[in-house]
């Protein structure tokens, strides 16, 4: 038996006898019902040098399985709803693909499938969905191997593709993002991951052409790209022939993806300072000159549906002040798309830097009202820190809230569901069932006890809940006045809400 606690309220997702059945028709009269709380709430799960998950290579999959299922459920229960997990490392892939070998991260041997087989994507996305979580997919799209990716297999890229690849001094390799074949390649990745699984988004984040200190501080090696690009008769200057191969990329991308999947939201988490003097006060890295990744140009455009600009620093650090960035890119969100910021301020259990932590989610709220969101970084800095993780729960996190919606996709909401109610001495049972299942990912049952109006989200394959006539200590009771369930679809449109008095 699942039960869920509220101050004097027991919940009950069982079936009980009853006096007395009513169906909720759809012509009751529309009532003032305050809407569910709207903020994303998203946390990376790192594959990377096994950061965040698995905790090493080569584990079982059932211990996979098990460190996966504690990730996730942390994420519920700390009221998240979406999980942004990497998938592709290094030009590998931690799910089935015939494009990329195996990830080494996964099975500690790169094109080695799990044993006993499984798809950890496929385990992710269905685990992540019946929790209520949003699954965003995580790519680096010109990396192709990590200086801590041990050997290089005969299935990598390097290997199999070499005319792409470019070594840099550090121990990485790297794909040249000015290639045709790059950008050929990176994109039927992508799309052979939003045709065949049932993801919520696709994400990239701050590396397009490499850190300079990948490579010792020498310039990226595409000499011979770029040569051909000049006898070719181009006419660019490097550094804007660089920035428009990943400009290319990046439209070609959202384009083939808005044409397979409208409702795939595709997600960038760029670094968080666009250029030194933008705006006057800010200093620091210059990713438009040094990573060739014009982000403002993207936000600009509306080629992504959620922008999540790296703002990875305290509120009162002069120089790279966390609400004066992230003032700057909403007043360069022209087309209006989620502006969720990124946010870490390392593992640091103190009380500053908590306090540090609850401000920026509250800032963000004041500055991006309309649609609230951060994404943290990472999932780490949440388990492994107590102290954050509580101070989140207790505090702006402390009730469930739905993915803010995302009109420009989807603006049509779903029919409202089919209610049932059942009545006994102490409580309602309500069971729903709707005409379009498919299109519902979440529902929400609003309950209004005396003059005060709740809600309670629910996932996807719920289809009933009992709420007690009254709640509150006896000093302090409640009775039940109203109640109404709704339904929300993939892109968060919410079904009108038709709410039911109780006799």
């Amino acid at each position: 038996m699942l039960k869920i606690f509220f101050p004097g309220l027991v919940i009950l997702f069982v079936l009980q006898s009853c006096s007395s059945t009513k169906a909720v028709t759809g012509n009751e009269p529309l009532r003032t019902v305050p809407h569910a709380s709207r903020e994303f709430r998203a946390a990376w799960v790192a594959t990377v040098a096994n950061i965040n998950w698995p905790s090493k290579p080569g584990l079982s999959t059932e211990k996979q399985k098990k460190e996966a299922i504690e990730l996730l459920d942390f994420l519920q229960e700390h009221h998240f709803n979406a999980v942004v997990f990497q998938v592709r490392p290094q030009c590998d892939a931690l799910y089935k693909s015939d494009l990329e070998p195996w990830s080494y991260y996964l099975t500690g041997e790169q094109g080695k499938a799990p044993s006993p087989y499984y798809d950890p994507l496929e385990f992710w996305v269905e685990e992540a969905h019946n929790r209520g979580l949003e699954m965003h997919v995580w790519l680096n799209p010109y990396r192709a191997h990590h200086k801590d990716g041990k050997e290089i297999s005969e299935f990598s890229i390097v290997k199999k593709r070499p005319e792409l690849a470019v070594f840099l001094k550090e121990g990485y390799w790297w794909l040249d993002p000015a290639q045709q074949g790059t950008q050929d390649h990176s994109v039927a990745v992508v799309m052979d991951l939003v045709r065949r699984y049932d993801i919520d988004g696709v994400h990239f984040d701050d590396y397009f052409y490499p850190y300079p200190s990948y490579n010792g501080g020498a310039d990226f090696p595409d000499s011979a790209s770029w040569s051909a690009y000049q006898l070719s008769g181009g006419k660019l200057t490097r550094g804007d022939w660089r920035r428009n191969a990943v400009n290319v990329f990046i439209e070609r991308l959202y384009k083939n993806i808005k044409a397979a999947k409208p409702h795939v939201k595709f997600g960038l988490s760029p670094f968080g300072i666009w250029r030194p003097g933008y705006p006057e006060s800010i200093a620091g890295f210059d990713q438009y000159d040094q990573l060739y990744a014009d982000a403002k140009l993207w936000l600009n455009k509306g080629w992504i549906d959620y922008f999540t600009p790296q703002l990875y620093w305290p509120i009162n650090r002069m120089p790279q002040s966390f609400p004066v960035l992230l003032s700057w890119w909403s007043g360069e969100n022209k087309m209006k798309r989620h502006l969720w910021p990124g946010i870490s301020v390392g593992r640091d259990s103190s009380a500053k830097n908590v306090n540090e932590i609850l401000s920026q989610i509250m800032i963000t709220r004041g500055i991006v009202s309309e649609s609230k969101g951060v994404v943290h970084w990472s999932i780490s800095s949440l388990t492994k820190n107590p102290n954050m993780a509580k101070a989140i729960a207790d505090g702006p996190y402390n009730k469930n809230a739905l993915v803010p919606p995302s009109a420009w996709l989807d603006n049509i909401a779903p029919a409202p569901p089919l209610v049932n109610s059942k009545t006994d001495t102490a409580s309602i049972e309500l069971t729903w069932k709707h005409p379009e299942e498919n299109d519902v990912f979440r529902w929400v049952v609003y309950h209004k006890y005396g003059n005060n109006w709740s809600y309670t989200i629910l996932n996807r394959q719920d289809r009933s809940l009992v709420i007690g006539k009254v709640t509150g200590e006896k000093n302090n009771r409640a009775t039940l006045k109203e109640f109404a369930v709704t339904a929300v679809d993939r892109t968060g449109n919410e079904s009108a809400v038709i709410s039911k008095m109780v006799e």
